[in-house]
């Protein structure tokens, strides 16, 4: 069993981590597994199918838009207070949109259901850190990062089965109920990291809570144009892949008429491709530094979103879309953590309120571009999704150029008694 900085017993550490797991996983399996039913969401609630991304791009945005005052918040009044907040705040979300009488409250309650997932991120990783030993730490934070991970290749096909005999209502009334079984189990296992004397006999007391120093901070990294450059490099590093889950039903089955069971199946070699991407890198982080590993990683990245835009001016078959993401996917994945690392290290500033801030902004930026692509005309055809999904990615190509040599290189640290 993991060691523990705070008095917990095995069952109860077992409990507080099994909790978290469910709970992130829970909010981005809302997100990945409510995709296919959307088209049938649009008729039901009597809306053009335009608003499919829009709820897509809503829900990243709720994720971000938040994680400014979460974590600041978590420092003043503890990280299970907030925590259990977060828990109860997306379960009566969820369970509130049974009752969306149109699509435009169906989009703000995907707006809120989303900031369940900057809950996740700005308190519970945080809370990890300060509950168990540094190797155990990590090791759980990777596993929480592996079910983000699956969440996207198995969502889409968990949702298609699903909806076999669930209507959409149900599916968010499961949310809903899975996560009540979350907080009950945040609340019985979840210890109190905040102002709580450790075994060490270390302590974390509580921060003062000041919304001008707090403003002051990240107005510092809003100047900070390495760090600025970095992240809306992240940001539209991922937007193709995010595009391509908020207009992927669109195109493949109102466009190609394909079943939903196709479209999530269609889903496997995108999403596999990224974890691909994400064990070379594991490989390859031992020997290489990381600015080397993202200009790397940047062949496959670009070669893919060049096929992309041989798919948009010769109006090649489905399977050359696919394999086009597939390869910009494994780029992805290689280079994802390590420019996110990078990020993090632009500024002295405490972490937490660093990756606040790589958050809202890289998502914002998905967010943004992935509501331009779909304005433009991204969901109509393949073709037109082609051409502006490899246009948002490419342009990360020139911040990347500027910034990646000023980065600053940490060296990654092994300890041969963790691995």
């Amino acid at each position: 069993m993991q060691r523990t900085l705070i008095n917990l017993s095995p069952r109860q550490a077992l409990g507080f981590c099994l909790a978290i797991m469910l709970f992130e996983w829970l909010t981005y399996m809302a997100s990945d597994m409510v995709m296919p039913a959307m088209l049938t969401v649009t008729r039901d609630l009597e809306a053009d199918a335009r608003h499919i991304p829009n709820a897509f791009n809503l829900y990243l945005i709720g994720g971000a838009c938040l994680q400014w005052l979460i974590g600041p918040l978590s420092d003043r009044f503890g990280r299970r207070r907030l925590l259990l907040a977060g828990c109860a705040l997306f379960s009566a979300m969820c369970a509130a949109t049974v009752l969306a009488p149109g699509i435009e409250t169906f989009n703000a309650l995907r707006l809120l259901q989303g900031m369940g997932l900057g809950f996740v991120v700005a308190v519970s990783y945080p809370a990890l850190s300060e509950v168990f030993c540094e190797a155990d730490a990590v090791r759980l934070m990777a596993l929480l990062g592996n079910v983000a991970l699956l969440s996207p290749l198995i969502g889409p096909l968990l949702g298609s089965l699903l909806l076999e005999w669930l209507s959409w209502r149900e599916l968010f009334i499961g949310l809903a109920t899975v996560a009540v079984l979350a907080w009950t189990g945040l609340y019985v296992c979840m210890p109190e990291t905040i102002g709580v004397v450790r075994r060490d006999g270390t302590q974390q007391p509580p921060m003062a809570f000041s919304l001008r120093q707090i403003g002051v901070r990240y107005l510092a990294l809003a100047c900070n144009k390495n760090f600025l450059g970095t992240c809306v490099a992240l940001g539209l590093m991922s937007l193709p892949l995010i595009a391509w889950i908020g207009l992927a039903p669109l195109l493949l089955v109102q466009s190609l008429g394909l079943t939903t069971r196709e479209y999530a199946l269609w889903q496997i070699p995108v999403f596999s491709a990224v974890i691909l991407g994400n064990l070379i890198l594991d490989r390859l982080l031992p020997t290489r530094e990381l600015p080397q590993l993202i200009r790397l990683a940047l062949w496959p990245y670009c070669l893919g979103l060049l096929t992309l835009v041989a798919v948009a001016m010769t109006s090649l078959p489905l399977i050359a879309l696919i394999a086009g993401l597939a390869l910009y996917a494994v780029g992805l994945g290689m280079s994802n953590a390590a420019l996110y690392r990078l990020a993090l290290f632009c500024s002295d500033d405490s972490k937490g309120l660093v990756s606040a801030a790589i958050g809202m902004i890289s998502i914002a930026v998905m967010g943004a571009g992935g509501s331009l692509i779909a304005a433009v005309g991204g969901g109509h055809r393949l073709e037109f999704f082609a051409l502006w999904a490899a246009l948002g990615g490419l342009l990360s190509l020139p911040l990347l150029n500027r910034f990646l040599p000023a980065a600053p290189r940490p060296t990654v640290q092994h300890n041969d008694k963790d691995v």
